[in-house]
């Protein structure tokens, strides 16, 4: 048993634990579409932590080798915007005119219902910036003075809720037009939602790329003016 309690922590037993879960979700979403794979990712990866008594910073020790390569699979999303180009040329003044007003929606909406809930300052700052990828989260939120650590969290979950019921959000509201389920999906949920819109359609993919891109811009251009506003 000690034995196991030594490997249990380490990388060699997280890293491939957490590979051997994503691909079962995988398999499980192949079968049963209904079933996001990163959703059910998660929670059994929760499930597993708990049950063998993995503390979560022992995890992050090999975790933090998926983090180092989010920037790398961020930014392999721009390959299908590149493909795209062409096509999406015409309306780039339109589609960068709605990731803004969404990005700001998106920032005011955020710090609003964490302050309506009763949330102290500090968390406020943190849910502002939740929409963006999370390496642009993390340096806006630490920008604004809020918690790295609750923007990260609340990054995940944006993200995971985003891929799961935004596509059925949109179509329930008779949006189809491929720019704009792209942008929604881009601005509102980063690089999760960008990543299951490309499993279906890569004109949709493209558009959530450029969006997600450009918010994390804007976003981080709207939260430099604050605290520069907070200065002055």
């Amino acid at each position: 048993m000690s034995a196991l309690s030594t490997i249990f922590p380490s990388p060699a037993f997280t890293i491939p634990l957490t590979l051997v879960l994503y691909w079962a979700s995988l398999r499980m979403e192949r079968r049963y579409p209904w079933m996001n794979s990163l959703l059910f990712a998660s929670i059994a990866l929760v499930f597993a932590l708990h049950l063998l008594h993995i503390p979560y910073a022992h995890y992050r020790a090999g975790g933090d080798v998926f983090l180092y390569l989010l920037g790398p699979a961020t930014v392999a999303l721009g390959v299908p915007m590149y493909n795209q180009g062409a096509k999406l040329k015409g309306s780039l003044k339109l589609i960068l005119l709605v990731v803004l007003v969404g990005s700001v929606v998106g920032m005011i909406t955020a710090g609003g219902v964490a302050w309506l809930l009763g949330g102290s300052r500090q968390v406020i700052l943190s849910a502002i910036p939740k929409s963006v990828t999370t390496p642009i989260a993390i340096q806006v939120s630490a920008e604004l003075h809020g918690n790295p650590a609750i923007t990260a969290a609340m990054v995940l979950v944006t993200g995971l809720l985003g891929a799961v019921i935004g596509p059925g959000v949109l179509r329930l509201s008779r949006i189809h037009h491929d720019h704009a389920v792209g942008c929604a999906m881009g601005t509102s949920c980063h690089a999760i939602g960008t990543a299951t819109l490309l499993r279906s359609s890569e004109i949709q993919g493209s558009v959530s790329s450029l969006a997600m891109a450009a918010a994390g811009v804007m976003t981080s251009i709207l939260a430099m003016l604050l605290t520069l506003r907070w200065r002055l």
